[in-house]
Parts: structure tokens; sequence; C-alpha cells
């Protein structure tokens, strides 16, 4: 049965679904959506995912959709290279992970990204300004979790897909013009946040790593901007 994958440029839990397969081995088929031509809006879309979000996974009989639960269905269907670990201790902590990022990286990051990268920064400078101490400390924290180039152990895991396109995302937000002038003091981010600029090149050496870069990041940016470490 071979794995079809819907999926949208820039949407970061499609990214990060992207990476497990790249990560795997798992060949797949590519459906690249297009957010302005509304193709997540269109009937047949919309018949195999009512919610229209991606990514959604078609695999044999199965479809599936919210991106943890297809890394959970992929780890489980395909177990070979296991990115949530091999015991319950590893898979309780990749979780946590998870979660943490869901739950508190997530709305940080995007609390300075989103306004950036979808022209509100004017509008929003000073909300942008008040959750930078915020984005910091997150970072901080990841900057330790990550010390020894993984979240567990010695290899990539899901925890490190999901954080890693946040990151990138964020990444993104901080070198866009709209950027200047808001004091994020993220720049350069190596100076701070070494140990995340190693962690990132541990993901970045994935095989078939460049062709998960949102395709749309590429288009007149500085192959920098792609790419943390």
């Amino acid at each position: 049965m071979s794995i079809e994958l819907h999926w949208g440029s820039g949407s970061t839990p499609a990214w990060r679904v992207m990476l497990a397969l790249a990560f795997k081995g798992l060949p797949y088929t590519s459906k690249l959506l297009s957010f302005s031509a509304r193709d997540t809006r269109s009937p047949a879309f919309l018949a195999l995912n009512p919610r229209g979000k991606v990514p959604t996974l078609v695999h044999g009989g199965l479809v599936l959709n919210e991106s943890l639960a297809i890394l959970a269905y992929l780890d489980r269907a395909f177990p070979d290279r296991p990115i949530f670990g091999t015991t319950a201790a590893a898979g309780g902590r990749i979780w946590r992970h998870v979660m943490e990022y869901e739950s508190h990286g997530n709305p940080t990051f995007s609390a300075v990204a989103r306004p950036i990268l979808f022209g509100r920064a004017v509008d929003e400078a000073e909300a942008i300004r008040a959750a930078v101490p915020a984005l910091h400390a997150e970072l901080d924290t990841l900057n330790t979790s990550v010390a020894n180039g993984y979240f567990e152990g010695d290899t990539l895991s899901a925890a490190d897909f999901v954080w890693y396109c946040g990151v990138a995302f964020l990444l993104r937000a901080a070198t866009r013009p709209a950027a200047q002038g808001l004091d994020l003091g993220l720049l350069p981010f190596a100076d701070r946040w070494p140990n995340i600029v190693r962690w990132a090149g541990n993901v970045e050496a994935i095989p078939g790593f460049d062709a998960t870069i949102p395709p749309h990041w590429l288009e007149g940016d500085h192959p920098s901007t792609a790419r943390i470490s």
C-alpha cells in the first residue's frame, strides 16, 4: 500500500510529518495543495478531511489527519527507525517534549512570528515586544534540552521534528524586513543558543531533508533562511 500525503507549503505540522517520512526512508506520493488557490476547501479534499486542514495522510483504506496522530501511526505501521523511542520511559519523555511544544513552545513562538509573517507587525509591535522575554526563556530551555544533540538518546525522534519546524518558522520571521526595529534579540542566533544550532544540524542531515523545506521559503530567499544550522 502506498502512502499519500496532502500538505501545504509553510505548514509546520505538515513539515514535521515530511521529516518523519524522510527519517524513516518511506516513499510517498506528494499532494501539494495551494492555500492561495483554496485547494484545502475543494470538494475533493473536504471529502478526505472535512476540517480542510493539512497534513492529511492516506494509506490503504486509512485517511488520517492531525500531524501528531499521523506521526504515531507511522511509528506503529513502520516500526523501523522508531521516532517515539524503544522503551516506555523513552516514549514518555519524547511525548512530553512534543506536548511541551504544543502547549508552550508553539504559542510563545507564534506570538512573535505570526504577526511578522502575516503583515501585522506594525499594528501588533507592542504585543510582539512584550512576548520576547517568554520567547527567550523557551529558547533557553530548548538550548539545554538539546545540549547532547537530540532530545532523547543518540538519535532523532518526533520531538526533534516538532521543535525543529517551530524554530525554523520563528527564524524565518526574525529575518523578515518587518522584524527590524522590534528588538527581538534573536540574531545572530548562534551567539546565544549554540546548542540549538548544532542540534538543528542533525535534523538537517536527514537524507532528503532539502526536499522537505517549504518550497515558497526558497523563492527569493537567501538559502540561510531555510536552515537553522
